[in-house]
């Protein structure tokens, strides 16, 4: 299943004019995979670039290292490896999706941040005009979409780009 996130005038994205900067934050994941090609699609049918991202969470990365049985020194260098760890995995998921890209002959423009990422995502949205978010969501609900929280959910709710979520697949469909 698809959703689409409507502008202030109520039109839905996938009817607005040609979009020409599409945007993929992507995690490695399977789902950020199809959310790839579902942007694939769009772009194939508008000439579009697609943006690909991938957000190091520098929250979730400097809170498990905040044992207050290590001295600042090893903490601080702890983690810089860890940051530095989890961008080295952000290029090679953006380096496959490159490379693929590229296999494809479509533009395809990349980066890797640190940060909050639904924060990053919104914030690189504004720096460059895209026009579409094309993004994976697991389609929690109830108490755990509430405890859980989701980049997804608060990139929909903040947006004011249309935003494009795709479902995981649902083998009882």
């Amino acid at each position: 299943m698809i959703d689409t996130h409507t502008d202030d005038d109520g039109v839905s994205g996938m009817n607005n004019s040609a979009y020409s900067r599409i945007l993929v934050p992507t995690d490695g994941s399977e789902l950020a995979r199809r959310a790839l090609e579902e942007a694939r699609t769009i772009a194939g049918l508008t000439d579009a670039t697609i943006h690909v991202m991938y957000v190091v969470d520098d929250a979730a990365i400097a809170e498990p290292a905040t044992d207050a049985s290590l001295n600042e020194v090893s903490l601080d260098a702890d983690v810089h490896r860890l940051f530095d760890r989890f961008e080295a995995v952000g290029e090679h998921a953006i380096g496959d999706i490159r490379a693929t890209a590229a296999e494809r002959g479509v533009d395809i423009v990349t980066a890797v941040r640190r940060g909050n990422p639904d924060e990053e995502i919104l914030t690189y949205v504004d720096e460059q005009d895209i026009d579409l978010i094309v993004m994976g969501t697991h389609g929690r609900r109830g108490v755990q979409r509430y405890l859980l929280g989701s980049t997804t959910e608060r990139v929909l709710r903040r947006a004011t780009t249309p935003v494009l979520a795709v479902h995981e697949q649902n083998d009882e469909t």
